[in-house]
């Protein structure tokens, strides 16, 4: 079953969220586990961001997260993001 994951976070330091993402991209080629990721920004309220990421199954999702260059960019996120990030866990049950 197909897993999402959803990070909402507000941060004045997008820049270098981006190029904490782009280290990361580099760390984990050919390792990682992500089938596609969008990062948005709210239109309403500039500053804050949606990060949705898609993965085959919560297993592969777990995998990601286990390697090394994955804690290292949620540090980096919790250090950047001007204040707690929130995270939903979704089982995706239709695609439609």
């Amino acid at each position: 079953m197909t897993f999402v994951q959803i990070i909402k976070l507000s941060t004045s330091n997008f820049e270098q969220l981006e190029a904490a993402h782009d280290e990361w991209l580099g760390a984990t080629e050919g390792q990682r586990t992500v089938s596609r990721e969008l990062i948005c920004e709210n239109r309403d309220k500039p500053g804050e961001y949606w990060i949705i990421v898609e993965f085959p199954s919560h297993e592969d999702a777990m995998k990601n997260n286990d390697l090394p260059a994955t804690a290292r960019i949620a540090e980096t996120i919790n250090s950047l993001a001007d204040g707690e990030p929130e995270f939903l866990n979704l089982d995706v049950r239709r695609v439609g």
